[in-house]
């Protein structure tokens, strides 16, 4: 028996079912409960809450959601082997737990959620910032989502809370910040993994904003964005090229320097040369 709930130990589990991490699946398993539960108290009271977990592989963290109250969670695994040790944690949590076998990328689970909903997910090291960059891009604003608390390879998480003037500081940064609060809530070193992965990890709380911090279409944020880090180290003047045939003109406009790098401009500046270059 494991130190919060009636299970056993996560080691037992993946013995029984011969759950060996998969590298073609970024799956790196996290086996201290105590560790996963406290990736849940991360995430806030959950008590009254829907969670959507992607990727729960033997079900660690999944067994700390509901042992700390989750109403509901939803898992989406895409390893068939992994099922039956979940199936077993959904049976001595009735009603809490659902799975559905399937690809996070290609499914749409706003169906199977209620709302008010938090994702919090280990999620597969070669899908997570894909994932991250959907969430934070929704047709409409504010999204279904109250709150993401996920683990990245820290270097990913640094670039999600990166400010300007840093060498983290990017397209992430701005995506993620202009529409949330976003914190890094703990480290992990490599030895919390069966396997170890070769890079420190971190959960980041992402907390969903209700509307933008500052005005801006998102698409054209996106793409001056995009175009602006595309080659950071130039000017603006010559990394915006194209984009306007008067684009210094616009840049000046925005309240900016021609001659500024990418790496300096705030989140507030890209949104206003985004209301520029859009008008």
């Amino acid at each position: 028996m494991s130190g919060i709930d009636t299970l056993p130990p996560l080691r037992d589990v993946i013995a029984a079912h011969g759950l060996s991490a998969r590298k073609a699946l970024g799956q790196n398993f996290l086996l201290d409960l105590n560790l996963t539960a406290k990736i849940a108290r991360a995430a806030g009271d959950l008590t009254s809450c829907d969670v959507l977990e992607v990727g729960p592989g033997p079900g660690g963290l999944t067994r700390g959601l509901l042992a700390e109250g989750a109403r509901r969670v939803l898992a989406i695994e895409k390893d068939a082997r992994c099922l039956p040790a979940l199936a077993e944690i959904a049976e001595t949590y009735p009603g809490r737990l659902a799975v559905i076998n399937a690809d996070a990328l290609g499914l749409d689970v706003s169906a199977h959620l209620a709302p008010p909903i938090k994702v919090v997910s280990n999620l597969p090291y070669n899908v997570g910032t894909e994932l991250l960059v959907r969430w934070l891009t929704p047709p409409a604003w504010p999204p279904v989502w109250q709150s993401l608390t996920l683990m990245f390879q820290r270097e990913v998480a640094d670039r999600i809370v990166a400010q300007p003037g840093s060498k983290a500081y990017g397209r992430l940064a701005i995506l993620a910040q202009w529409r949330t609060t976003a914190r890094i809530a703990l480290t992990l070193p490599p030895e919390a993994f069966t396997p170890p992965p070769k890079v420190h990890s971190a959960v980041v709380h992402l907390t969903a904003l209700p509307a933008p911090r500052y005005p801006a279409d998102p698409a054209v944020l996106e793409r001056v964005v995009a175009k602006a880090f595309q080659q950071r180290r130039k000017m603006l003047r010559a990394a915006l090229k194209g984009l306007a045939p008067d684009i210094e003109d616009r840049i000046l406009a925005a309240g900016l320097t021609p001659t500024d790098r990418a790496e300096q401009i705030p989140i507030e500046g890209f949104c206003a040369l985004a209301r520029a270059v859009a008008g």
